[in-house]
């Protein structure tokens, strides 16, 4: 993992996450996901690029249930975009960097 992406889990999830004065980009993923080993490079490329206007923070589902259950996470990937402590919008599988870039565009100012 890049150094611009943090570990979040269900302990840091509420500080790291819900807390942030930045926006946050959840990426909920699991070690053994195909997908998200596809989409994990675009996740760090963004990472590195929005790094002063974003955080990113990648939720392993397995050992971190808790967070993965209450925002209802069925599939993965699932990138989540959180603004002021609340989750505002949401991607679901790998999808182009493009189409990423373009998600969040229309939160970031």
């Amino acid at each position: 993992m890049s150094n611009d992406i943090i570990a979040g889990s269900d302990a840091n999830f509420e500080t790291e996450v819900l807390q942030s004065p930045l926006p946050v980009l959840v990426d909920f993923w699991a070690a053994w996901c195909a997908p998200c080993r596809m989409i994990a490079p675009v996740v760090e490329k963004i990472a590195a690029d929005y790094k002063d206007k974003l955080k990113v923070v990648k939720v392993d589902v397995d050992a971190n249930m808790m967070s993965a259950e209450r925002y209802g996470i069925m599939s993965i990937p699932t990138l989540m975009l959180f603004k002021g402590g609340a989750a505002v919008e949401t991607l679901i599988g790998v999808v182009p960097q493009t189409r990423l870039v373009g998600f969040l565009s229309k939160h970031l100012t």
